[in-house]
């Protein structure tokens, strides 16, 4: 995505409402495929950075603090385009995920599906998470 101007990015956190703790949550999805890769948080510096930069960055809850996609990891998401809902209180990040977009090692968080036959994983782990942090 190439670099946003001041005034568009001011316009787009205007359009934006966030909750009582200043966040908002933004759902990845691979621009290519529409696979919907994870739920995260964002606040007004993280997606203020991704629009600047391109590069996915959003808010940690248990750290408390802004949180870059891969920045541990190297599995990143660069920003193709943030879309805002209708009620202008969810984000949907057209992303280019490199590699997995799961702390598991798993291309996405969402892989537990719930069928009659109680809960499978329907994502196999692509990467031990043990190479993706080093523990």
């Amino acid at each position: 995505m190439a670099a946003l101007a001041s005034a568009t990015i001011t316009e787009a956190l205007g359009a934006i409402r966030f909750d009582d703790r200043g966040l908002v949550p933004a759902i990845a999805q691979q621009h290519d495929t529409g696979e919907v890769l994870m739920l995260a948080w964002m606040n007004r510096a993280a997606i203020a950075e991704t629009l600047e930069t391109g590069r996915v960055c959003y808010w940690s809850r248990s750290r408390a603090s802004l949180w870059r996609k891969g920045e541990t990891s190297g599995q990143t998401q660069s920003l193709i385009e943030l879309r805002i809902d209708c009620d202008g209180d969810t984000l949907l990040l057209l992303v280019d995920q490199k590699g997995v977009a799961c702390h598991t090692g798993r291309r996405t968080c969402l892989f537990t599906a719930v069928r009659p036959e109680g809960l499978v994983e329907v994502c196999r782990i692509e990467i031990d998470p043990k190479e993706l942090y080093g523990s």
